[in-house]
């Protein structure tokens, strides 16, 4: 598996798109508009945000994960955030996940960035816990309950 920047993979937009708009399509104002395009297409940065990640292993797209800018409105003082971590379903329980999340981290600290964020619908923190990062707290937000979470990033 290879981790690589949809900067350089443009043409995979439009299946990165397809995911999103599957998992989180409902979420939209209007949920016919698949903006996950336009969306993707402003990420295609290396050196500043927001940017998308890929796991690809030759050909096949297996997952994508992003940092965005102030993802959550009601935080404003939080600026970076860990986003759309999403593994293709066949390939779920391999890493995969945890290797986007590395990567992201690393960029991260490239970028000198010293705290990310994220928000989860795992009340429990699942993966996110386990590889160390911590709650801040449950809030509802867009009406779903979310645990916000953040890691402090060492240079």
């Amino acid at each position: 598996m290879e981790i690589v920047y949809l900067a350089d993979h443009e043409e995979q937009i439009p299946k990165v798109a397809e995911w999103y708009y599957e998992e989180w399509g409902h979420l939209l104002e209007n949920p016919l508009d698949n903006i996950f395009v336009s969306r993707l297409q402003s990420c295609l940065n290396k050196t500043k945000f927001p940017l998308v990640i890929l796991a690809i292993d030759g050909e096949e797209l297996l997952g994508a994960a992003q940092i965005k800018l102030n993802q959550m409105s009601i935080y404003p003082n939080k600026e970076h955030w860990l986003a759309g971590i999403y593994v293709e379903p066949k390939y779920r329980g391999n890493n995969v996940a945890a290797s986007l999340i590395k990567r992201i981290q690393e960029i991260a600290i490239t970028l000198r960035v010293e705290t990310l964020h994220l928000q989860t619908e795992d009340l429990s923190g699942g993966l996110y816990a386990k590889l160390g990062w911590k709650p801040d707290e449950c809030v509802n937000f867009r009406n779903i309950d979310v645990m916000v979470m953040s890691k402090r990033l060492n240079a």
